[in-house]
Formats: C-alpha cells, sequence, structure tokens
C-alpha cells in the first residue's frame, strides 16, 4: 500500500477527529466500490457515457421491461456477483465494530457494505438482490428469480418485478430516506468516502450535516462538489488505501488487507 507523506499526515488528523467525535457517520457513493470492480456511473469512464439511463427512468421500465431488464443484467447483476467487497468496506465495518463509526450512509446498491460485515446500513437508493412486485407488493430475493428469462414475473401474481432500487423519477424509500437524514442531523463528525455530491437528494445529506456543526472528512480520488464548500479535511487517494491506512492509526486491526 502507498501512501504518501502529506496523506499520512492528513490520515493521522482524520484519525484524531475521529477519536475525539461523539457521533461519526459514513456516506458513501460510486468511488468505493470502483476498486471492487463495480464502475462508476458518471465521470470519464461512467456507464451512462456508454448506456442510455433512461431505460431506467420508471415510465420507460412500465413501457419496455425486457428493453429495462436486458440493461440491468448487463450494467449490475453481471458485475455485481463478481464483486467483493474490498479494503475500505471491511475497514468501515471495522470501525463500527469498535465504535468509532454508528452507521453508513450510501447512494451504493451493491451490498458490499453488508457483505463486508456493516451491521447498521441505510440504503439510500435501495438494493438490487431484492426485486419488489410492482402489482402485489411482494419483495422477493434476486437469486430466487431466473434472469435468463425477461423481464422476470411474480409467482404470486404474474406482475411484473423491479429491483428494489430507486429508479430515475422515483421518490427515496422510506424509512432510508428520514433516517439517513435524521443521522445527519445528529452526527458530529461525516465521513464521505467516493461521492462526488452530483446525485440529489443523496447530496443535501453532507450539507445537513455540516449545517448541523459536524466535521466534514473527505476521501476520494479527485475534488469533488464538497470539496471546497463542505469539506474540512480532504483527502485525495484511493479509498481502499486511506482507509485501510486510517484504521491502523485508530490502531483496529483488520483481518482483510485488500487494496
Amino acid at each position: 500500500m502507498s501512501v504518501s507523506k502529506s496523506q499520512n499526515g492528513l490520515i493521522q488528523q482524520a484519525a484524531s477527529l475521529i477519536k475525539n467525535a461523539k457521533y461519526t457517520i459514513a456516506f458513501t457513493g460510486a468511488g468505493i466500490s470502483v476498486e471492487s470492480g463495480i464502475p462508476p456511473f458518471r465521470g470519464e469512464n461512467g456507464l451512462w457515457n456508454k448506456y442510455d439511463a433512461s431505460l431506467l427512468e420508471l415510465d420507460n421500465f412500465q413501457q419496455h421491461p425486457k428493453e429495462s431488464w436486458q440493461l440491468l443484467v448487463k450494467l449490475f447483476y453481471h458485475h455485481f456477483e463478481k464483486a467483493q467487497p474490498n479494503a475500505a468496506h471491511y475497514a468501515l465495518a471495522e470501525m463500527e465494530k469498535n465504535h468509532f463509526l454508528k452507521t453508513v450512509i450510501t447512494q451504493n446498491i451493491d451490498n458490499l457494505h453488508q457483505d463486508a460485515g456493516s451491521k447498521h446500513v441505510l440504503e439510500f437508493h435501495g438494493n438490487t438482490r431484492r426485486q419488489i412486485c410492482l402489482s402485489c407488493g411482494d419483495i422477493i430475493d434476486t437469486d430466487e428469480i431466473n434472469l435468463n428469462s425477461l423481464p422476470p414475473h411474480c409467482e404470486i401474481c404474474g406482475g411484473l418485478l423491479k429491483p428494489d432500487i430507486t429508479f430515475f423519477g422515483e421518490a427515496i424509500q422510506e424509512p432510508a430516506n428520514t433516517y439517513a437524514f435524521t443521522e445527519a442531523g445528529r452526527c458530529d463528525l461525516i465521513l464521505i468516502i467516493g461521492s462526488t455530491g452530483e446525485v440529489y437528494p443523496a447530496a443535501f445529506i453532507p450539507e445537513v450535516a455540516k449545517e448541523a456543526g459536524a466535521n466534514v472528512i473527505e476521501i476520494n480520488i479527485e475534488l469533488s462538489n464538497y470539496t471546497i464548500q463542505l469539506t474540512d479535511l480532504f483527502i485525495q487517494g484511493k479509498a481502499g488505501e486511506v482507509m485501510q491506512k486510517l484504521t491502523e492509526f485508530l490502531k483496529i486491526s483488520t483481518s482483510h488487507s485488500q487494496t
């Protein structure tokens, strides 16, 4: 793992802030999962530069379910089924276990925080491992459906199944929406990892924390919409490398050393 001298000093500062905080939360975006092999949605190599995002608008999904499902399988399920948590996911799980972290609020839909062992995860945009029937509302484990026959339908009522994630044009699900902003309002430190602040209303979450007086630590590969306006301490680098070093300064031993 390569952490520069300047990064090392900033990570030490971050560890000190976390040790002195009473209520720390993490807010994660697509950048934390890139090191697990999941491509980002936005930016130069983002998926939305290659594929038609309109197929994941709720109206289009209902009108063209087969085409939308074909894109869903290509974008999510082919990538997610192979993805494993990386060092950043494991570090957050260990921080929670050692009482340095209360909650992870994630924009991601890949379940990697839970796979790494995090217990208190608020899925702001849902989770692809669940399906919801648009007719009867039944919730089904994705492993129980056949993705080779698209679009999948509910075995109970025959209705169209949709991944239990927030599509474009959909409201954020409750209670995740309310819980996320409640946690932001009560924390005194928020750790932003891999989120650029481009997607609303999720991008409001760190803003609420800042307005409530929280310190903002940001870990990102590049400057983001948060860096100048909100961030108190910016650590530029890969999430896995930075977070693994952070756990060392917090004196947390982890059994996973992925980078």
